[in-house]
C-alpha cells in the first residue's frame, strides 16, 4: 500500500503501480482523500476491481459489471438497469462481499422488497418484483461466467413475483371509434391516436416520425427510429430491436389523414418531427377522451395491443402480425395466444369426419 500526505492541501493521496488485465505495469494516482484510511481503502478497492477478485464488495463489483455491460446496451436500457441497481440492490448488498452473499441474505432482501412501498404507499407489483430479482440474479450470473464465482445465491433462494403481470386491456374497434370522435376537436391528438391504433406503432416510434417517413402515394410508413426522453434530454435512437426497422402498409384512409395533417402544418420540413407532442400530453388526452367517450381508460401502449387484437379478429396469422408489429420473434406474438380463436372444435370435427370415411377395398 502506498499513501502519502499532501502537506500543501492537508489531504492524502494514493500513488502506486499495478498490473492491468494484459499484465502490463501501470501507475495509478488519486488525490483528495481526507484521511490516510480513506486513501488506503480506495487503493484496496481499486486493486480488487482490477484483479476481478470476488473478495470485493457488491458495490465495487457493480463498477466492474457496468464497465462490462454498459457498452453493449442502448442508453435507455442501461438507465433502467442502473436505476434498479442503485435504488433496490446497492442499498442492501453494497457493503457485502460478493463471495460471501448467501441464499439466506437473498431471502431477507426478498422479504424486505415484498413489504416495501412506492411513493403512493402501494407495495410493488408482482411483475416489478420479478424484474428486480432478475437483475440481481443477472449480476451474480455475470460474476460466475466471467469472474469464477462458485454459485448464484439468488437461484438457491428461489423466486419472487410473477412474470405474467396484469391482464392486458384493449379497446374494441367500437370503443376506439367513440374515443377518436371525442378527441377529434384537437387535430394533432386525433391524428396521433389514429396512427397508434390503425398502424400499431410504439409511442416512441410515433413521436420520431418525420414527413419523409410517410409515403402517402403507396400508403407506407417507414419505421427507422424511436424518440426517447431520458434525464430531461430528448434522444432519437434506432428502434427497439432489429426487427423494429420495418415498413408498414397502412389503410388508404389513414394515408389520406396523414396527408391532410401535413397540409395543416405550415413550414413543415422533411426532417421535422411530424408529431410535436409529449408523452405526458398524450396520457392527458387519453384521460380526457376516455371520459368524454364513456369508455374504460386504458394505457397509450394498450392501443398497440388493441391493434394486435383487431388483426387477430380479422384472421391474420401470428407470423403476419409479428412482421407488422416488429416483434423480434414469434414467441412475443404468442403472448397474445389467448386471443386467437380456438381450433379445437374444428380439429375434433375433422378427425370425426375422417374416421367416418369408409375404406373401399
Amino acid at each position: 500500500m502506498a499513501t502519502y500526505k499532501d502537506k500543501e492541501r492537508n489531504t492524502w493521496y494514493a500513488a502506486f503501480y499495478y498490473k492491468n488485465w494484459q499484465g502490463e505495469n501501470k501507475k495509478k494516482y488519486k488525490r483528495g482523500f481526507r484521511t490516510k484510511k480513506e486513501a488506503l481503502e480506495w487503493e484496496l478497492s481499486f486493486r480488487q476491481r482490477e484483479a476481478a477478485t470476488l473478495d470485493m464488495t457488491f458495490n465495487d463489483f457493480i463498477k466492474v459489471y457496468a464497465e462490462d455491460i454498459k457498452p453493449r446496451l442502448k442508453y435507455n436500457t442501461w438507465l433502467t438497469k442502473e436505476h434498479v441497481i442503485n435504488t433496490k440492490l446497492v442499498p442492501y448488498f453494497g457493503q457485502k462481499k460478493m463471495n460471501q452473499v448467501k441464499a439466506s441474505d437473498i431471502v431477507k432482501w426478498q422479504n424486505a422488497m415484498m413489504l416495501e412501498t412506492d411513493k403512493n404507499g402501494q407495495t410493488y407489483s408482482q411483475t416489478y418484483l420479478r424484474t428486480i430479482q432478475a437483475q440481481l440474479s443477472a449480476i451474480f450470473n455475470h460474476a460466475i461466467r466471467l469472474y469464477e464465482l462458485n454459485s448464484n445465491p439468488v437461484r438457491k433462494a428461489g423466486s419472487i413475483g410473477d412474470g405474467k403481470g396484469e391482464e392486458t386491456k384493449i379497446w374494441t374497434r367500437e370503443e376506439y371509434m367513440k374515443f377518436s370522435e371525442a378527441i377529434s376537436d384537437r387535430p394533432q391528438s386525433y391524428y396521433a391516436f389514429e396512427v397508434l391504433y390503425w398502424a400499431g406503432l410504439r409511442l416512441g416510434e410515433l413521436l420520431a416520425l418525420t414527413p419523409k417517413d410517410i409515403d402517402t402515394k403507396n400508403n407506407i410508413i417507414s419505421i427507422n427510429k424511436s424518440l426517447q426522453r431520458l434525464k430531461g434530454e430528448t434522444y432519437v435512437k434506432s428502434p427497439k430491436t432489429k426487427k423494429s426497422n420495418r415498413k408498414i402498409q397502412i389503410p388508404e384512409f389513414l394515408s389520406n389523414e396523414l396527408e391532410e395533417m401535413e397540409g395543416l402544418m405550415y413550414g413543415l420540413m422533411p426532417n421535422n418531427r411530424l408529431f410535436q407532442l409529449s408523452k405526458g400530453y398524450l396520457h392527458h388526452e387519453m384521460d380526457r377522451g376516455s371520459k368524454l367517450a364513456g369508455v374504460e381508460r386504458i394505457r397509450v401502449h394498450d392501443l398497440r395491443h388493441s391493434h394486435v387484437s383487431l388483426l387477430i379478429e380479422m384472421g391474420f396469422t401470428p407470423v403476419d402480425i409479428a412482421n407488422r408489429m416488429g416483434h423480434e420473434n414469434i414467441n412475443i406474438t404468442m403472448h397474445y395466444a389467448h386471443m386467437f380463436p380456438s381450433k379445437q372444435i374444428e380439429i375434433a370435427s375433422k378427425l370425426n369426419d375422417l374416421n367416418s370415411i369408409q375404406v373401399v377395398n
